[in-house]
């Protein structure tokens, strides 16, 4: 039997891809790396293997930048060769990036069995990329491993029960694991802000990032924060301000580890972002987080009281950045902590290893 193949591509499947992988090699189990190459500057690629002991990649497709179709044709052009020599019996394949979908439709027309962690998340807007990309891995492949129990209740609904498994989050494996090892006082001393004194942002998704007046509009809303807000930025999102003048009450900084990231969230009062997983990560930090998205696939996050759904409008995003958190302790919605494991022991029994 050959190795199990795990397909990543951009930031947060290099963290997920680190629990599930240790945990397959664990049980004995080989594990080719692929890295798509779809984010490939150091804060956006390497630094993730640095940080969290990842085996180096076999191989790197070096995809790069280019449209959606660019990307996910490169993947497929890229990987179905490595797929046909090695016969893989899973391969492994995590979130909703154009990575995603590639390594999903090259596995898939050579008929070989997909795995796909964090499995059945639906922001019901088929506008957007990653729902495509979520929608159609889940239709293609073999095992759902799903990260909660509303992600489940979407693969029930599509048909997509008899496939599904209810593994809990990796990303709850590793934030567990990351809090005990960083120090958030130093953290915020080394970006020049006091803890619990600033608002950490994140802005990367394209329908926030290139429409330059929405951008901007983003911008004067979060820099309205009573407190200063830290903004690590991608150097394409840099390179779209074109001479913007960003509010002085925001100080932007190149993209963090992920070690830094957890640690500055922990140091922070609110978190503003439009990423899926940084919404969780702040629900782990106790940091209530405000969402610049119309929609969100966390719903339970929102449900909950601890994420607030802004869009783009000025006025509610100021609002929800400055409103007094919500009381008490912040619910669990996704699993023990222990999903690599559970996904690990699975795969395990599907290939009969």
């Amino acid at each position: 039997m050959g190795p199990v193949f795990s397909v990543v591509g951009a930031r947060p499947q290099f963290v997920k891809a680190a629990v599930v992988e240790r945990e397959l090699r664990a049980l004995g189990i080989e594990v080719v790396g692929i890295h798509t190459g779809q984010h490939y500057d150091y804060q956006m690629s390497q630094v993730f293997f640095d940080e969290l002991g990842l085996e180096p990649p076999v191989s790197n497709l070096a995809v790069g930048s280019g449209t959606h179709a660019e990307q996910t044709a490169a993947v497929l052009t890229g990987l179905e060769p490595l797929l046909m020599k090695a016969s893989p019996p899973c391969v492994v394949v995590y979130g909703d990036t154009n990575s995603t979908l590639g390594a999903t439709l090259a596995a898939s027309k050579l008929r070989l069995r997909i795995a796909h962690v964090e499995a059945g998340l639906r922001s019901f807007d088929r506008h957007v990329p990653e729902e495509q990309n979520r929608i159609v891995t889940d239709h293609l492949s073999d095992i759902l491993f799903a990260p909660s129990a509303v992600a489940v209740d979407n693969l029930t609904r599509e048909g997509l029960a008899e496939r599904t498994a209810l593994v809990g989050d990796v990303m709850l494996d590793v934030h567990r694991l990351v809090q005990g090892l960083v120090d958030p006082e130093a953290a915020a001393k080394a970006y020049g802000v006091e803890v619990k004194g600033f608002v950490l942002a994140t802005i990367h998704r394209a329908r926030n990032t290139d429409d330059a007046t929405r951008l901007h509009t983003l911008l004067e809303a979060i820099g309205r924060s009573r407190l200063p807000v830290l903004l690590p930025l991608h150097p394409r999102t840099v390179a779209r301000l074109d001479g913007y003048r960003v509010p002085d009450h925001i100080k932007v900084v190149a993209p963090l580890g992920f070690r830094d990231m957890v640690a500055l969230e922990l140091a922070s009062d609110r978190v503003v972002t439009d990423s899926g997983g940084v919404q969780k990560e702040a629900l782990w930090a106790g940091v209530p987080c405000v969402t610049i998205r119309d929609e969100t696939e966390w719903v339970e996050t929102v449900e909950a009281g601890w994420n607030t759904l802004t869009g783009a409008d000025p006025e509610r995003i100021a609002v929800a950045i400055d409103a007094p958190p919500p009381g008490g302790t912040p619910p669990s919605f996704y699993g023990d902590g222990a999903a690599g494991k559970h996904i690990a022991e699975y795969i395990a029994r599907d290939i009969g290893a």
